[in-house]
């Protein structure tokens, strides 16, 4: 029987001249719809030869057919697809941290389609500095005398360690050996930077003397790393930046402090929590400062590196630099984004991540609102939505115990769990990707700008449950 199930396979010439297979044809090249057709032929005969039995539909033509057109346009799409960030986290590392302004967008397009001068010297006419412009606009905002950029901010951490103290100590608090996430630890980098971890201090309290005591003919540097995501309370000491920089100028050793996040704009200003801003940490005295562009500063994946002019310069002659550059598209991206910050009268409405910080409670609670009915309406009777007071966060390791205050919308169901809700809502196209929390699946407004992005749209049937219907 299996014998006979087998000959009833249709040959993939057939397949192929097939009406929808020459539709298909079209739209796909040749070599993808035929390894499309012997991979389902390939999987019928598994399965027959396993002892499974198929009726003949199944194995028919049109069914096969069908199949082959589901898989190729269900793979068809692309790998990285729009989805709806209803998480209440701004910068959700998952989903790519900060979006980019429009003026930045626009600078990757242009740099993508267009030749642009990324290492040309349009004055002199010959070779020039792919992060010239970077550094020039890093300097102006924030009193460094020198800048440069690479990749991330882990990448940045790596070369600076690997400059200034390769072969010899850099003395840490113990108590700042972060791990900034993805299982990646700070003495990890270190140690791939060729650089000879000293730590002092306990977890909780480190002292000035600490670090004075552990100084020797050895070290090449003293690094301060910002704790962005984690904070201990209680019975806590930890070294200033100040403090640090004097210990550093007594013994004549340079003094590195990397923020992790940092910001550009002092957030108090805002009404939210303060983040470290790089121009005041270059101002307190630190030698080399190290920050994310992705992060709080609303701009692409990047490492910035800033500081005096003498550390940077040899960062920036290090050949791991070259392994660790920015392509032409972050380049153009943190360009405009810097630019912003420079010029704009308005940048916590120009840089999004900004603008999603700083955005007013009645204007959130407004979007949830008005999203409530569609939303009532493309679920069905069977669920139960209300607009409720929550807490979003930064997100990133920005703020780790600081909670902004936003609105919600509750999803229920009569006898759905909110993990399976939340599935449902990622089915949809775009995904909605939003928390469960107390067993209930919650939707946060403050990344919403259009009540209807919360609304799902499925491609494909779903269950019963979430069948629209009237409320």
């Amino acid at each position: 029987m299996a014998h006979d199930t087998l000959r009833e396979l249709p040959a993939v010439s057939r397949l192929l001249a097939h009406p929808r297979t020459e539709r298909l044809l079209v739209r796909f090249n040749r070599e993808y719809v035929v390894q499309g057709c012997r991979d389902l032929l390939d999987e019928l005969r598994r399965t027959i030869s396993e002892g499974h039995t198929l009726d003949t539909e199944t194995v028919g033509i049109e069914s096969i057919v069908a199949r082959l057109e589901s898989r190729l346009f269900d793979t068809g799409d692309p790998g990285l697809q729009r989805v709806v960030n209803a998480t209440g986290t701004v910068l959700h590392t998952n989903l790519g941290r900060a979006l980019l302004a429009q003026s930045a967008s626009d600078a990757v397009v242009r740099a993508a389609t267009q030749p642009v001068n990324l290492e040309y010297d349009l004055v002199q006419g010959e070779r020039g500095r792919r992060e010239q412009t970077i550094e020039d606009l890093v300097k102006h905002l924030t009193g460094a005398e020198a800048a440069t950029v690479v990749n991330n901010n882990a990448a940045a951490v790596l070369l600076a360690l690997n400059t200034l103290a390769n072969g010899r100590e850099v003395i840490v608090s113990r108590g700042e050996l972060v791990e900034i996430g993805g299982t990646f630890r700070i003495p990890e980098i270190m140690a791939r930077s060729g650089a000879v971890l000293r730590e002092v201090g306990t977890t909780n309290r480190t002292h000035p003397s600490d670090y004075e005591e552990a100084i020797s003919a050895r070290t090449a540097l003293l690094l301060r790393v910002h704790t962005s995501n984690y904070k201990i309370l209680g019975f806590v000491a930890e070294v200033g930046l100040p403090e640090l920089v004097a210990i550093g100028a007594r013994r004549g050793i340079p003094v590195m402090e990397d923020l992790g996040s940092g910001a550009l704009v002092d957030l108090s200003r805002y009404g939210l929590p303060k983040e470290p801003v790089v121009g005041e940490r270059i101002g307190l005295g630190a030698d080399v400062v190290t920050f994310s562009g992705d992060k709080v500063l609303g701009g692409p994946q990047a490492g910035i590196i800033a500081g005096r002019a003498t550390w940077i310069q040899q960062i920036s002659r290090n050949p791991l630099h070259r392994a660790l550059r920015c392509g032409k598209l972050t380049i153009a991206a943190l360009d405009a984004t810097l630019r912003l910050y420079r010029e704009s009268a308005s940048i916590t409405q120009d840089i999004p991540a900004l603008r999603a910080f700083t955005r007013p409670l009645a204007e959130i609670e407004d979007t949830a609102r008005r999203a409530l009915p569609q939303l009532a309406s493309a679920l069905g009777p069977e669920y139960h939505l209300s607009v409720q007071d929550s807490t979003s966060q930064m997100g990133s390791g920005a703020l780790p115990t600081d909670d902004i205050p936003t609105k919600v919308i509750i999803i229920e169901h009569d006898s759905m769990g909110a993990h399976h809700i939340a599935e449902k809502f990622r089915q949809a196209r775009p995904s909605i990707v939003g928390r469960v929390s107390a067993d209930r699946f919650i939707l946060d407004a403050r990344t919403i700008f259009d009540p209807l992005d919360l609304v799902p749209h499925w491609t494909r049937p779903v269950d019963a449950a979430a069948r629209p219907a009237k409320v």
